[in-house]
């Protein structure tokens, strides 16, 4: 039929107008890299009067155009203190997450497989079968950069419930870390005392980001390679 072939061809279109906006914001983020640091975000946000909105925009389009979201988070501990930066820097990683992963399906829309992936195709399957707890996993243990796992989780049929919960907690140590830092260079810019002991929350935390998912992939690749034997147990 005549209008279903011309709604294919706008779709279409609106598919590769998508892409190259993508790509312009790419292409812009990486001429203007280097004047893109968490300081100089940090002043343009405080001008705004809208602040934590812009921020929250501002983490939807850095998403989009593989920004590190860790420099957003740094900025926002700066502007908005370590709770309040937190919570937005938090929140923004999540609508950041959210916006690559539905570009991705609505995108993709069944064109490519992922069986055909073979260095990624495979962990993708297994976040699609582990739900919440494998994106978790995902964002916990940095397998693939943030901007890149958001489009390559939106090409499986992952529930976007479940895909928004694993993906808040699996960043939200980062987060927190990259907050605490923010929040403890700004009171330390200002001359203020009390920056010592965010320092070292965040550098507890950033650690413990970093081991805890190492320690557990350890026990698993143990349990993997030494199973145990109900046999031989009992034999025991």
């Amino acid at each position: 039929m005549p209008e279903t072939k011309a709604l294919a061809r706008f779709r279409l279109a609106g598919r590769i107008a998508l892409l190259l906006l993508v790509a312009a914001g790419i292409l812009w983020m990486v001429l203007h890299r280097n004047s893109l640091d968490a300081e100089a975000i940090a002043r343009t946000i405080a001008t705004v009067p809208a602040a934590p909105l812009f921020f929250l925009l501002a983490h939807l389009v850095a998403s989009l155009i593989f920004f590190p979201r860790t420099v957003l988070a740094v900025a926002a501990g700066a502007v908005f203190g370590f709770w309040m930066g937190t919570l937005w820097a938090a929140l923004g990683s999540v609508v950041g997450a959210i916006a690559g992963f539905l570009l991705a399906r609505y995108v993709n829309n069944g064109l490519v497989d992922l069986e055909s992936m073979r260095r990624f195709g495979p962990i993708l399957l297994r976040a699609e079968r582990g739900g919440w707890r494998a994106v978790a996993v995902l964002r916990l243990v940095p397998v693939i950069p943030h901007s890149l796992s958001n489009y390559a989780l939106g090409l499986t049929r992952l529930d976007l419930g479940a895909y928004a919960l694993g993906s808040l907690l699996g960043q939200l140590p980062m987060t927190i870390a990259c907050a605490d830092f923010g929040a403890a260079g700004e009171t330390l810019a200002a001359g203020k005392a009390g920056w010592i002991e965010p320092t070292l929350v965040g550098l507890a935390v950033l650690v413990l980001s970093v081991a805890v998912p190492r320690m557990a992939g350890l026990r698993h690749r143990a349990a993997v390679s030494h199973p145990t034997s109900p046999q031989g147990e009992e034999g025991g």
